[in-house]
């Protein structure tokens, strides 16, 4: 039979099959030709199963083809790679500017790892309600910046219901995955576009202005308008993942435009003279913070996620 992931847990998974869910495992060892990751298989993957004899539980034995995937590498000593979901039509990538604050390195990284598998993601600045001159001036600035690269920017309030109708519109009939740090408000904002759902929402650590976990593991929800919703853990940091370093600028798409205007082929926009990314940078035509971002993956330094403020 052949069913949806619609949560995991590391070693079960719950799947959907005509509208009912079987909680299944996986069959011996499993791995996926070319993917080295903690979770062999993810929410939004599509598998095969059979029941057992038993018929209350299944038994994974085959996972079909993704069109994509999000993965990252996490930021710690291990250097594990984690899928964190499939077969997206587009995610949205909460951002808050001081509560927690969203750090610009995290944006471009995220962003990075999404154009390298071709999902669209739009940017979405939460709890606007709260904004004072200070974080109206940095999330203007932030606006400025990505809508001027191409990424769709929305600004709401999810404990308001701001401008809710808008991200409806644009998740019918579409699976999406909501994203960011933990205390962005995914699980409000989810809420927020179904009251049905009801998912457990906590607040924040005013003291060090970190979000505390609320959702454990990726999830799945059918949207009563069309479409499925995947809420997610809240991300700390996000190593990108198999990135050779000729050709990060690909998925910089203000970088790939112009890169061919660089006197080298192999133009790393670093140290090399007659560069047309570093003159576009003099010229405030690429944000400095975006160029940051870009030399810090080129680092591989996974670490330094954060940068000074917004160092625009």
């Amino acid at each position: 039979m052949k069913g949806l992931v619609i949560k995991s847990t590391g070693s079960w998974y719950e799947v959907m099959h005509n509208k009912e869910v079987v909680t299944c495992r996986l069959k011996g060892k499993f791995r996926i030709k070319g993917i080295k990751s903690t979770n062999p298989i993810t929410v939004g993957d599509y598998v095969e199963f059979e029941l057992e004899k038993k018929q209350e539980t299944g038994v994974i034995h085959r996972i079909y083809t993704r069109k994509n995937y999000i993965i990252r590498r996490s930021v710690n000593l291990s250097k594990q790679t984690h899928i964190i979901a499939s077969n997206l039509d587009q995610v949205f990538l909460l951002i808050t500017i001081d509560n927690p604050p969203t750090f610009t390195n995290f944006i471009d990284r995220f962003l990075a790892s999404a154009e390298a598998y071709k999902i669209p993601v739009i940017l979405v600045f939460n709890k606007i309600d709260t904004y004072n001159e200070k974080t109206i001036v940095a999330k203007n600035k932030l606006e400025e910046i990505y809508t001027k690269i191409g990424y769709k920017c929305i600004a709401i309030s999810a404990e308001k219901k701001q401008n809710i109708e808008t991200l409806r519109t644009l998740m019918k009939n579409k699976v999406s995955m909501f994203a960011g740090h933990s205390g962005v408000g995914k699980s409000t904002l989810a809420n927020a576009i179904d009251a049905n759902l009801n998912l457990a929402t906590k607040e924040i650590s005013l003291q060090y202005k970190q979000g505390q976990h609320t959702t454990t593991f990726a999830e799945m929800f059918t949207l009563p308008f069309g479409g499925f919703l995947i809420d997610t853990p809240g991300i700390k940091g996000f190593g990108v993942v198999d990135f050779e370093p000729n050709e990060v600028t690909d998925y910089f798409p203000e970088f790939f435009k112009i890169k061919a205007h660089c006197k080298f082929n192999n133009c790393l926009h670093t140290n090399e003279p007659k560069c047309a990314i570093k003159k576009a940078i003099e010229n405030d035509e690429i944000a400095i913070s975006r160029y940051k971002s870009y030399v810090q993956i080129l680092k591989e330094d996974d670490e330094s996620y954060r940068v000074d403020e917004y160092a625009l």
